[in-house]
Formats: structure tokens, C-alpha cells, sequence
């Protein structure tokens, strides 16, 4: 029993040393304070997917403050993706909880509970690959983050990196890509649409899926009349929300 023993607290080690290698420098996330963040893991995984089918890789990204960003984009990110961001420290457990609930009752994976923090430690640091290493990784990172970074840079940030279509990353570059205008003057049902496409963008979008992404939309729509960022009448709300897009990292675009 000793030796079984001393066998698995080897192994925990190891493994723990394995999680701590992967990790990106501490001073690499304190450089983010003030500084932008080049080609992301998530950027440079899409670049080797499309050489991999031999197509011919894009990245399309225009860096702007937050100041420039759409309030209503803001609100319907905030009400889509993470409602308690601004109360969080980083891993919203109340989330989990809700989503495994959820997931439980209807019998397959149909909510996430992945808060804009971890999604940003994902896409900078990890890409989509689905392991438990990195999840304790993304965790980790997380905690750094919300240690380093005020909410405010956090939410900047993610929204300057985050994937909506295929090569296209950041609010500023997806709202020209998609309406052909400036991210400052999205409306409400533009910010909606583009809050919508997040679990899937290369998917759910008004291209590869119109029906899909408009469903996106309401369900976005939904939740920010809930929140009181719109009137409800607009939303034609429901007792319940449409059910969320699920998220299927690993899906190529059309």
C-alpha cells in the first residue's frame, strides 16, 4: 500500500509539473496591462488548420480601446457570455453549477459555463483543444489574469482578440467584415448578431448559416432585455430564452 502510495503522489506530481511547464511567464500576462498581445495560440492553430487543407490563411484584426466599442455590443456580450463578469473572480461556480444542470436536463451539452476571463486565457494561450491539461491551464491563466489586469483591460482585450469568422478576429474587424461599418456604430440588433456568432463564429454567421445566426440573435436579444439594456417589447420575449448555439470548437468554416 506504501508503494501504491508513494506511486500516485509521483504521478500527481508529475502531472502538476507537467500543467506548471505549459504555462505562459507571469511577466508575459503583467506585459498585457499596458501592452497588446501579438498572434494569439488560437490565431496561429487556425493559420496551421488552413495549411493543413491547403487554403489560404487569413488574419484580419484592427485593435481599438474600448471607448470605441459599441455600448450595446458591450451589454450583448456581457448578457450573453457572462453576466456576472464585473462580480467574478475569474471562474464563475454558480455558472458551472447552472450549466451542468442544464446539460444534465436535457441529456447532452447545451451550455457552457466558461467566463470571458477563461475564454480570453484560451484564446491567447491554449486554442480549443478539449483536455482536461488544459482546462488546468486556462484555469490557472485565469487567475493570473484577474490578478493582473483590471476588468476593464480584460474586457478590451477579449474583445479585441476573440474569433468572429474565419480569419477574422476582434470586434472592429468583424463589424466591417459584417456590416461594413465601424464597431462604435453598431446597433443593438447588429451588436446582438455579432454577440450570437461567439460559440461557433465560423459557423453561426449571417454567410454559412443565416437561420442559425438569427437564432443567435434572438437568444442574445432575449437576454438583454432580460438584463434591462433594451425594452423588452423589442425582444418579443418569451418565459424562456431560445436555447443557446452549441459550441463546436473544432468545426471548419464552410
Amino acid at each position: 500500500m506504501k508503494r501504491l502510495l508513494a506511486l500516485a503522489v509521483a504521478g500527481v506530481v508529475a502531472f502538476a509539473g507537467y500543467v506548471l511547464v505549459g504555462l505562459p511567464s507571469r511577466n508575459e500576462l503583467r506585459a498585457l496591462t499596458a501592452g497588446n498581445p501579438g498572434p494569439t495560440v488560437l490565431m496561429r492553430q487556425r493559420a496551421r488548420e488552413a495549411a493543413a487543407r491547403k487554403r489560404p490563411g487569413r488574419t484580419v484584426q484592427k485593435w481599438i480601446p474600448l471607448s470605441r466599442v459599441s455600448r450595446s455590443l458591450i451589454q450583448a456580450v456581457i448578457s450573453s457570455e457572462d453576466q456576472r463578469f464585473f462580480g467574478h473572480g475569474g471562474i464563475d461556480w454558480e455558472a458551472i453549477k447552472e450549466s451542468a444542470e442544464t446539460n444534465v436536463k436535457k441529456g447532452r451539452a447545451v451550455r457552457g459555463g466558461s467566463t470571458i476571463t477563461q475564454q480570453l486565457a484560451k484564446n491567447l494561450y491554449f486554442g480549443t483543444e478539449k483536455s482536461l491539461t488544459r482546462k488546468l491551464r486556462e484555469a490557472v491563466v485565469t487567475r493570473w489574469l484577474e490578478d493582473d489586469l483590471s476588468k476593464v483591460r480584460i474586457l478590451t482585450l477579449y474583445l479585441n482578440v476573440i474569433e468572429w469568422g474565419d480569419g477574422i478576429y476582434g470586434c472592429e474587424a468583424a463589424a466591417q467584415a459584417w456590416f461594413g461599418r465601424a464597431c462604435a456604430d453598431l446597433d443593438y440588433e447588429e451588436a446582438a448578431g455579432l454577440a450570437g456568432m461567439i460559440p461557433n463564429p465560423r459557423r453561426i454567421n449571417p454567410k454559412s448559416d443565416p437561420a442559425r445566426y438569427e437564432r443567435g440573435k434572438e437568444r442574445v436579444l432575449w437576454l438583454m432585455a432580460h438584463a434591462g439594456y433594451i425594452e423588452k417589447s423589442v425582444a418579443r420575449l418569451g418565459a424562456v430564452p431560445p436555447e443557446p448555439e452549441i459550441e463546436d470548437e473544432e468545426a471548419p468554416p464552410n
